[in-house]
């Protein structure tokens, strides 16, 4: 009602301007330069007032110029009679000039009003899809289109809201800044129409509220949020009530808008479904594997540990030898077992984030020196090389010595009798230093090589020997590896087998450091 006001407030000043504009033209041609017809000016002002108004501006200025040129300008003046049939052509042939001068006119304004509000609704859609392809979080996507609505859509505050009850929605985006208003008793809500019928804003009474003439400037907007049917929320907006309803552009952008976030936030429940299943499905394969290769690897050691136990039993006719050969097959499986246990916990620590490393400094050789000890008895007719560079390391003596016990193991169980197992340490900068345990054994494919250090994997196969391992020996090595600052990789032995790198940090004493001197050295007695 408001703008259909203001519609005719302007049309009357343009058309009452440009007609006195023109009238004041047409006399002074016609009387003081002698112009013998100057009813032509009058076009001027109605292609005018069309491009300013439209095309109802422009049909009461053309009716307007040719009464007030019949009027004042024809004989006999002052009146509306025409006696001469020229005079009288001169003025019909001004009004249909100036009505299908001022259509034309006022028609391509309409189509220029109409490319620009297209221009202007392709850019806000444009805006509007960019925020939710780019968008980090949907939150932060909202809180942009929020502010492309209040800019484009001619709205004075937009928020939005998700939940599939009004009455219970949660604000995730304001261009407010601030608590939003509470919903007043009648508002609108977009009415979405089937097929290509444009949408409509329906005047709404909320169940229960009081009715009364409402008091505020501005009245509220309601557009629902859904997908496939399903409630998802509302985009809000607050517009000032003198601006009336949104045009059919402004319509049109709230609700693809409206389309558009629904769709985002159906596209974030399915994707935050499917990831809760892929991470429970991957959680049950977890435990499948680890429930297949604990069970396999406490079977075969228990097996052993029974058998060897039960000859020992009195009675058992053995000889000295067969009994020292039970006692050590159950010891060497004991420390199996633990090893096993010890790596399983070390895994959950690692999962966890619980590994906390104590470093000191150390003799390279002297840590490594209980790893080594401890596997020359497995050995099993391979043979070990070492060849330990005297280098100061900064490290956890416990992790180091399992990463590399987890290594030779590794290397123990995939290579057949007569191979070389080598360990050497180099000093691969002034702060890393790289011990590498290598064989000739026959290695594994280079395609493999990246996933030696996930949990439970292993290498196709390598199903030949009696115990194939847990699939977690090199993924607790690495872990212990990493909680101290280290890396460890794998590639190809120059030997022809495989090669574990583990870099650890180095620590280098100066040269120049006094010795630590006994308080009563060089005392006499």
């Amino acid at each position: 009602m408001h703008e259909r006001a203001r519609h005719l407030a302007r049309l009357l000043v343009a058309t009452v301007t440009l007609l006195a504009v023109a009238t004041v033209a047409v006399a002074a041609l016609e009387h003081t330069v002698g112009v013998a017809n100057a009813s032509s000016v009058y076009l001027v002002a109605v292609v005018l007032c069309a491009l300013m108004v439209g095309t109802d501006g422009a049909v009461v200025t053309a009716v307007g110029s040719a009464g007030l040129y019949n009027f004042l300008f024809t004989e006999p003046r002052y009146t509306f009679v025409v006696h001469e049939p020229g005079v009288l052509l001169s003025v019909v042939l001004l009004l249909f000039v100036g009505i299908v001068v001022g259509q034309l006119a006022a028609r391509q304004r309409q189509r220029a009003e109409t490319a620009r509000a297209s221009e202007r609704e392709a850019r806000a859609l444009f805006g509007v899809s960019r925020s939710l392809a780019t968008r980090g979080s949907t939150n932060q996507a909202l809180s942009q289109i929020a502010a492309v609505l209040l800019d484009q859509a001619g709205l004075d505050r937009v928020w939005v809201a998700t939940g599939p009850d009004p009455a219970a929605e949660v604000i995730v985006a304001d261009t407010g800044g601030g608590i939003a208003p509470s919903t007043p008793a009648r508002l609108r809500v977009l009415q979405r129409t089937p097929d290509d019928e444009p949408a409509r804003w329906l005047r709404v009474q909320r169940p229960g509220a009081a009715t009364g003439r409402a008091l505020a400037r501005a009245d509220t907007y309601r557009t629902r949020i859904e997908a496939s049917g399903e409630p998802l929320g509302s985009i809000w907006a607050l517009r000032d009530r003198e601006r009336g309803e949104p045009d059919q552009t402004e319509t049109r952008l709230l609700a693809a808008a409206a389309d558009q976030v629904g769709q985002a936030i159906a596209h974030d429940r399915i994707a935050d479904q499917s990831r809760e299943a892929d991470i429970a499905r991957q959680s049950d394969a977890l435990k499948s594997a680890l429930l297949q290769s604990v069970s396999h690897d406490l079977r075969t050691p228990l097996a052993t540990i029974r058998a060897a136990a039960g000859s020992l039993r009195p009675g058992v006719p053995l000889s000295d030898d067969d009994r020292h050969a039970s006692a050590d097959a159950i010891e060497r499986e004991v420390a199996y077992l633990n090893r096993l246990v010890t790596n399983l916990l070390d895994l959950s620590r690692i999962e966890a984030g619980a590994l906390r490393a104590h470093r000191d400094v150390f003799e390279l050789d002297d840590v490594l020196a209980r790893a080594l000890e401890s596997v020359r008895p497995r050995l099993d007719g391979r043979r070990l090389e070492t060849d330990l560079r005297a280098s100061t390391v900064e490290v956890d003596p416990v992790f180091l010595d399992e990463a590399v016990s987890n290594v030779l193991d590794n290397a123990l169980k995939y290579t057949p009798e007569g191979t070389l197992v080598r360990v050497t340490a180099r000093d691969l900068s002034d702060d890393v230093v790289r011990v590498t345990i290598e064989d000739d054994g026959p290695g594994v494919p280079d395609a493999v090589l990246p996933r030696l250090f996930e949990k439970f994997y292993r290498v196709p196969g390598r199903t030949e020997r009696s115990r194939a391992g847990t699939g977690i020996g090199l993924a607790v090595a690495r872990g212990l590896v990493e909680a101290m600052g280290g890396a460890m990789s794998a590639r190809r032995s120059s030997l022809g087998g495989l090669a574990m790198d583990v870099d650890v940090p180095a620590r280098r004493v100066p040269a120049d450091l006094d010795p630590i001197v006994p308080a009563d050295a060089g005392r006499s007695g």
